[in-house]
């Protein structure tokens, strides 16, 4: 199977969850108030866009002592703070953004958001 048949598999798969999921909500948090962006902020704008950021998808943490961390081998089992079928957490360099499931497509992993965070709870964790 190609790339191309794969990315195909996921924008149908997306689509298909958009037209059974989509309603309309406000947010008023997300109104738009400001004035137009002039030419200059919008370069400004762009230039912030193209920022690389590291997502990544924790199932879980765990603590343990140097002592049994080098008694890992293949095989070994650790013990991690979350019970199964539990949301995993989406993180953006390092901050949460997101909880989500883990969902397959194609014998590829992804993950389905399923609450994201709000962009005040997110300030208030910064503090």
């Amino acid at each position: 199977m190609s790339t191309e048949d794969t990315g195909d598999d996921w924008a149908a798969a997306m689509a298909e969850q958009a037209i059974e999921e989509a309603q309309a909500v406000e947010l008023d948090e997300l109104a738009n108030e400001s004035a137009p962006l002039s030419e200059d902020d919008a370069a400004k704008l762009d230039a912030i866009m193209d920022i690389p950021v590291t997502i990544s998808m924790e199932v879980g943490r765990s603590f343990i002592s140097i002592r049994n961390l080098l008694q890992l081998n293949q095989g070994s089992v650790v013990e991690l703070d979350r019970v199964a079928g539990e949301p995993l957490d989406v993180m953006v360099n390092g901050t949460l953004i997101a909880h989500g499931e883990v969902v397959v497509v194609n014998d590829k992993f992804g993950i389905r958001l399923t609450d994201v965070i709000s962009q005040t709870e997110r300030i208030k964790k910064l503090k």
